[in-house]
Order: structure tokens, then sequence, then C-alpha cells
């Protein structure tokens, strides 16, 4: 997996402009990888609001995600979409959205890891790590034996398929869910309204690169 995919933003805020301006101010300190969630919208506004999503993804060379909603990332030409569990099958959606698109899917158990694996999806995001307050009815909390024991069982399975981490996760757990082998983190407030943005992702960043897989091997 790419260096500079490994840190993932989720949006977050209470109006799509409120997320529209979050992106922007993320990508502007160098994310690469933008998630757009918005929950509880019709679909004319999150269609509109991913089209300028995308156009601000594109400005910066970042790749733009949809969160759910496959014929939104179709209709705004969106570089991929992230399917919960209750979501469409990756499989479907890759017959929508074509073999180039980026297709990820949520995870809470090895059980689920295997299922995605099967279902075909280029990366998994495991969780939730911790407590977060950005997800409504939350799986079971995993920490870092959860992590551990499901990384080893998937890299069993196929050591190519990267493993995001999300969930609660602030700059201080990183590198100990580095360790245990996850390929990369997905954050939202840890980025959101964060004064010190550009020093907080080359923080990040730092953590990431230097930090070496502690069980799974590092090919990925």
């Amino acid at each position: 997996m790419k260096e500079y995919v490994k840190i993932q933003y989720i949006s977050q805020g209470t109006t799509a402009e409120e997320h529209l301006d979050n992106i922007k101010k993320v990508c502007d300190a160098g994310i690469k990888w933008v998630q757009l969630r918005l929950k509880n919208v019709d679909f004319e506004t999150y269609l509109q609001t991913a089209i300028e999503c995308k156009k601000i993804c594109t400005a910066y060379g970042a790749l733009c995600i949809i969160n759910d909603n496959v014929s939104i990332a179709k209709q705004s030409n969106a570089d991929g979409v992230h399917l919960g569990l209750n979501d469409m099958n990756p499989r479907d959606a890759r017959a929508i959205l074509g073999h180039r698109s980026i297709i990820g899917g949520t995870a809470n158990t090895i059980q689920d890891c295997l299922l995605q694996v099967k279902n075909g999806v280029d990366y998994i995001g495991l969780g939730p790590y911790k407590f977060t307050k950005t997800k409504q009815q939350l799986s079971p909390i995993l920490g870092l034996s959860g992590y551990k024991e499901i990384v080893e069982a998937v890299s069993k399975i196929n050591q190519q398929i990267p493993v995001i981490a999300i969930g609660g996760i602030t700059a201080k757990d990183i590198r100990k869910l580095i360790n245990v082998g996850v390929d990369g983190i997905a954050v939202s407030g840890l980025l959101s309204n964060n004064p010190d943005l550009k020093e907080t992702v080359t923080q990040i960043r730092s953590i990431i690169k230097t930090t070496q897989h502690g069980y799974v091997t590092n090919s990925r």
C-alpha cells in the first residue's frame, strides 16, 4: 500500500459545507485520501457535496472515496466507495463502478474480514479501536489485542490486502497500531478543526513511515 494513502480522513461536520471546509483544510495539510461520510441528508445534497469533494480532491491530487452509497460514487465520478457490512455487496458494487474503482469494506471480526476478502475488497476498514462519537450503533471495541488477533488471521489468508484501523484513534495510538500489523489509519476528530493541522499530519506521516509492522510482512 502506498505510503501517502496510509492516512485516511473520514469527513466530519454538522453541515455539508462544514464537511467540505474540513476536507479542503486536510487536503491543504497534505492528506491524500478523503472519505466523504454524510449522514441523514437527502440524495441531492449528498450528490452535490460529493461532486464538490471530488473537485477539491482532484485539485490536491487526493483520492475521493464515498461512504456507503455506490450511486453517489458513480454519479460524482469519485475514486471509489467504502461499504459497511449492511450495504451493497462489494461484488455488485464492482460490477457497477468498474475494476478501476477502489472498494473498501468494514469489518469488526475475523469472520467479517474473511467475508470481505472473499468479496474482493481492495482494503479492510477494521474497527473500532476505541469508543468514538462519530458512529452510531458502534460494533464491539477491539483494542490492541483484538487487532493483533485479527490482523494475524487475515495475513494468513491474504498478505496483500491492507487493513486500516479506525475508531477513536489519537496520535499516541498510531505507533502501537502499526506495530501490531495494521497498514494505516482512518481518522476524523484527530484532524477536524485541528489548529495545528499541518504539524499533526506531518507527525502522523513520520510515525507511520518509521514504524515497522510487528506481526505481518511489510510487503503490502
